[in-house]
């Protein structure tokens, strides 16, 4: 086992909320006692963002000190749904999409932690199995006081809003996965307190040394609220390269440091750096950023990858041009309303129309307003800043 003091200092307080024992996870860890590291996942979508990539990179650096990395895959939990960071009642996703949205997520896992020396499991294989004299015995451990005092739950109560009975059964769920990996740390968002906290009761309750919790900061998404699939503001592990590029460059100055704490390994005394230059206006906040996108967009598609992205951004963005790659459409109609629509421009008329209305669609750099206009070959269609299309 590697005892290296700065690195552990480091992956104890980088981009870290709270650990919980941290005496006791910083004696372990310096010790060189080899740990089960556990990270939970619910596929919810397809796509695993950016802000999974803020605990993935913690498995990681456990991973590079020796400790034993254990990944779970909530196949079951997903399709009960998780509401410690909602404001109503999560809508329940059947197994089918949970299927579906399981085929790339190991793949897209491995593109951080090396997989081959994971433990991967998935919760199926013991929560479908449980009683309902399992159950009981297990959500005798917890009172329904300390569930309806968490923040988002006791809000939803004082609107009137309802709250359902399963929601209460996912703490003991999540908690009982730490049982049955025996794992020593969990990792979690802050928003995962609660669930983070049942496994060290549940352990307790089947005689197991509780689990050491490190709890990592949210970052947010492109509109301000936590990165969530759920709200469509990510960045994905699978967005191409030119996509995510351009998706970092259109974050706030404001989370430029933010992400490269939480979603690099950059140095921090670089990051630091960084930012005290940005505060004494020693540099353009919109360079550092490009360092950033090009630092986030190669740690997934490569150096060369990640420079044709910044090559296409300039050319299209700074320097106004449309790129030399666009996609081509033979529409089936040549109305600009349908044309959106058939380009996955837009995800309906009415929705196509609003992006009109809203000025965000020209038409050879002319800015469409009028539903009926009709395209003509070669024609180019742009849609925001970063997506074109050319009529054939």
């Amino acid at each position: 086992m590697k005892v290296d003091k700065d690195k552990i200092e480091e992956l104890l307080t980088r981009g870290v909320d709270e650990v919980i024992d941290l005496d006791s996870l910083r004696k372990k860890l310096q010790a060189g006692k080899k740990l089960r590291v556990k990270l939970g996942i619910d596929p919810t979508s397809s796509n695993i963002h950016l802000g999974r990539m803020v605990p993935l990179l913690k498995l990681r650096d456990f991973q590079e000190l020796g400790h034993q990395i254990v990944f779970i895959v909530g196949d079951f939990t997903g399709t009960i749904g998780d509401t410690s960071d909602k404001e109503a009642e999560r809508p329940a996703i059947s197994k089918k999409m949970i299927e579906d949205n399981l085929r790339t997520y190991i793949d897209q896992v491995a593109r951080v932690i090396d997989i081959d020396k994971v433990e991967v499991h998935y919760n199926s294989e013991w929560l479908a199995k449980l009683k309902y004299e399992d159950i009981g015995e297990q959500a005798n451990q917890f009172s329904l006081a300390e569930f309806i005092s968490r923040k988002n739950i006791k809000d939803r109560l004082d609107k009137g809003n309802r709250v359902s009975l399963k929601e209460l059964l996912y703490p003991l769920m999540q908690g009982y996965d730490s049982v049955m990996v025996k794992a020593d740390v969990e990792l979690g968002g802050t928003d995962q307190r609660f669930n983070l906290l049942a496994g060290r009761n549940m352990q307790e309750h089947y005689k197991q040394p509780a689990q050491d919790i490190l709890m990592t900061n949210l970052i947010e998404g492109l509109d301000g609220r936590k990165m969530s699939s759920s709200w469509g503001n990510t960045i994905n592990f699978n967005d191409p390269a030119v996509e995510m590029f351009g998706k970092v460059m259109k974050m706030t100055d404001e989370m430029i440091v933010v992400f490269y704490e939480h979603c690099t390994r950059v140095p921090m005394t670089e990051v630091k750096q960084y930012e005290t230059d940005m505060r004494a206006d020693k540099v353009n906040p919109r360079d550092i950023k490009m360092k950033l996108a090009r630092e986030i967009t190669s740690f997934f598609w490569g150096v060369k990858e990640a420079e044709q992205a910044e090559d296409s951004f300039v050319s299209m963005i700074q320097n106004k041009e449309v790129p030399d790659d666009m996609p081509e459409l033979s529409p089936k109609s040549n109305n600009i309303v349908d044309v959106l629509i058939e380009a996955k421009l837009a995800k309906s008329k009415s929705d196509a129309r609003r992006l009109i209305d809203g000025g965000g669609v020209k038409v050879n750099d002319d800015k469409v307003g009028d539903y009926e206009i009709e395209l003509k070959s070669g024609d180019i269609v742009k849609k925001g800043k970063r997506f074109f299309v050319k009529i054939k």
